[in-house]
């Protein structure tokens, strides 16, 4: 119900930006055509209520979702720079600031640490508004500062995935940080500190083959595209039509590359248990 109140009354939290859900006064379905309110998406977690289609919500909208009520922010001082003078149809630099502008973000993921159901999380999400969700020096670093921090606080860490991949605008830069946050993330396991991963739609590229697939559990929301490459891409390189359904949650989950998928009505209280299952276990080590 907190969720609700302060979309309603507008509540401020530590830092305040735009979100990343659905404007106006209705929504059309793009999963199902249908036509519904924005007061009926709110009230119903930001799905369809008709056929519980997740849509696409930033960073900031999960940390209303899942945290208690405050949470404070952190590493808001990290941006990206065009270091390397690229340019294809727009340069880097104008991409940044048009990505700026538009989400009032200061790059693709957000990081926030707080309390759910009265027990400490650090949890960085990923924003694809802001160039794609893509990864580039500057989400790897705050997913490294993250990492650290929760390690060093002894806080679990949940990390919500949505991106295209890696920030090819950065070049060889941007692969780079699927090797660093692995290595942060392996650093962390040996210290007995629990890492989730949450994927959501979409999670494909980089992010996919390191960080994303990566966790103590890894879950993701209903009918999310999980994959490396896409669809298309893999039928033509083996030949071979797909199975259907293919790069979906509920594929991944069947073949085993995922725990569960919860709705996103339950993301709260399944991370309430996880951390009291986990909690519970280390307490018992």
């Amino acid at each position: 119900m907190g969720w609700f109140k302060r979309l309603k009354d507008g509540i401020q939290t530590a830092t305040q930006h735009k979100k990343e859900a659905p404007d106006g006064l209705w929504y059309k379905c793009k999963h199902c055509g249908e036509t519904s309110t924005m007061k009926e998406m709110r009230e119903n977690y930001l799905k369809c209520p008709k056929c519980n289609y997740h849509t696409r919500i930033g960073s900031h909208d999960y940390f209303d979702l899942i945290f208690d009520g405050k949470y404070t922010e952190l590493f808001l001082e990290l941006k990206s720079k065009d270091f390397l003078n690229f340019k294809d149809l727009k340069t880097y630099e104008d991409r940044l600031k048009s990505a700026n502008k538009k989400t009032d973000l200061p790059d693709a993921i957000s990081v926030a640490h707080g309390k759910v159901r009265k027990r400490p999380v650090v949890i960085a999400a990923m924003d694809f508004s802001y160039i794609g969700g893509s990864m580039g020096s500057v989400v790897g670093e705050k997913i490294a500062r993250a990492i650290d921090f929760a390690e060093e606080n002894r806080m679990p860490l949940l990390l919500i995935s949505k991106s295209g991949g890696a920030r090819m605008m950065e070049s060889a830069f941007s692969l780079m940080q699927m090797a660093k946050t692995s290595a942060r993330l392996a650093r962390m396991a040996k210290a007995g500190v629990p890492y989730f991963s949450m994927m959501t739609d979409p999670t494909t590229g980089g992010v996919t083959a390191s960080f994303a697939m990566l966790g103590d559990l890894n879950f993701a929301e209903p009918e999310a595209l999980i994959g490396f490459a896409g669809p298309r891409v893999i039928k033509e390189t083996i030949k071979k039509d797909l199975p259907e359904g293919f790069q979906t949650s509920e594929f991944l989950l069947e073949h085993g590359f995922l725990d569960f998928i919860v709705d996103r009505a339950d993301i709260k209280e399944k991370i309430g248990d996880i951390l009291l299952l986990f909690s519970n276990a280390e307490a018992n080590a």
